[in-house]
């Protein structure tokens, strides 16, 4: 296959989007009510609520302000409204989404009420909407990509078909030079020294061991030595898979047979050392996945599914693929490929990872995913630790 381009709109820091939102964000879970009602005021913008942001601390409190900059900053999105309940953090969310170059304006609640909010926030988010309305696409390519993968609800097909497409597409673009990511941490659980020999070199070895060594700390030592129902989950157990370890190896296939990570990232941390492959920390829950990774900067998702998880995001367009034949027939409508046809020997990994190409292109030129066409528009915040 020859190397593919795309339509995108590139952003003022030069960075490729997508899409083309205008996004009302909410610094907190008080502020919430009001972007709504900017958003249904302002017919085309995306509202983003969330139920955090009050009385977060620490490393908590960095990830919680990491992951609503880092959305803004999306080059998915074209403008940012913020608003929320007091003007300093408030500030803060702008100040860091104006580092990219795009429109961005604050405003805070305190002292003036929801009513006067909206409406000098409905103004502001009129006005860059219909800025955004005239950008226009242009060719673009493989460098200026970014994707991410996450996997759900697998069973025996994910291992044997549908993850090992995702690898086929992630060693191609690697050589292409886009810029692409996995996580996960938990699901790597009993694959982890497999996974660690796949690093670039020795300190990206030693950074990602350290990584999954401190999960598995905190789960084992702090939390509970028993994770059943949880990994695997039932749906993976009905759909063959008895141990994390299986579950493990077929959720690594995902990163192909021939690609490095070249760096491990915080969750929601942008990759800061050039194209190639990445590692992020993430849960393995699929919209806290999914948004942690799209506040990183990725701009489409390739999500793998077996038994049939209907994950979508507001800000980054998840492309759904199964070789399960039963959830390419009773869940059509959730699925954009399916490739169940490696399973009946009438297609192998290099053309399924092909036409995973061809989807990501057409969707990156503007094709709407089946995610995105029903409406799926979860967005979950990680949390870690209790409130103050």
């Amino acid at each position: 296959m020859d190397k593919p381009t795309f339509y995108g709109y590139r952003r003022e820091n030069g960075r490729v989007g997508i899409r083309n939102h205008v996004v009302i964000l909410p610094l907190d879970d008080l502020s919430n009510a009001a972007c709504e009602a900017v958003a249904n005021n302002i017919k085309g913008t995306l509202a983003l609520p969330h139920h955090y942001g009050r009385l977060q601390f620490g490393e908590d409190l960095e990830l919680h302000f990491r992951t609503m900059i880092g959305t803004g900053c999306n080059p998915n999105v074209a403008a940012v409204v913020v608003i929320g309940i007091e003007p300093g953090w408030t500030q803060r969310i702008v100040d860091g989404i104006k580092e990219t170059g795009k429109p961005v304006a604050g405003f805070a609640i305190e002292r003036n009420g929801d009513i006067a909010t909206i409406a000098a926030a409905s103004w502001k988010a009129k006005e860059f909407l219909q800025w955004a309305s005239e950008l226009e696409r242009e060719e673009c390519s493989t460098e200026d990509l970014w994707v991410s993968v996450k996997c759900g609800e697998s069973d025996t097909t994910s291992g044997l078909a549908s993850n090992p497409t995702v690898g086929n597409f992630i060693d191609k673009m690697d050589v292409w030079g886009a810029t692409t990511c996995f996580g996960e941490t938990s699901e790597i659980t009993g694959a982890e020294q497999v996974c660690s020999t796949r690093a670039a070199n020795s300190e990206t070895t030693e950074k990602f061991l350290k990584t999954w060594n401190a999960y598995n700390d905190f789960i084992m030592a702090e939390k509970t030595n028993d994770l059943s129902e949880s990994q695997p989950t039932k749906g993976n157990i009905a759909g063959g898979l008895t141990t994390i370890e299986e579950k493990a190896f077929g959720n690594l296939q995902k990163i192909g047979k021939e690609a490095t990570y070249i760096d491990v990232l915080e969750p929601a941390e942008a990759p800061a050392k050039g194209a190639g492959l990445y590692f992020m920390d993430t849960s393995s829950a699929a919209a806290e996945c999914v948004t942690l990774q799209a506040a990183a900067g990725f701009v489409v998702h390739l999500f793998p599914t077996g038994q049939g998880n209907i994950i979508g995001n507001p800000i980054e367009p998840v492309i759904k693929l199964t070789a399960n034949p039963r959830t390419a027939r009773d869940m059509s409508e959730h699925v954009d490929l399916d490739v169940s046809g490696i399973l009946r020997r009438e297609m192998n990994f290099d053309q399924a990872g092909d036409e995973l190409i061809k989807m990501a292109i057409r969707t990156c030129n503007g094709r709407l995913t089946a995610a995105e066409a029903l409406g799926h528009r979860e967005f979950v915040m990680t949390k870690l630790y209790r409130s103050a």
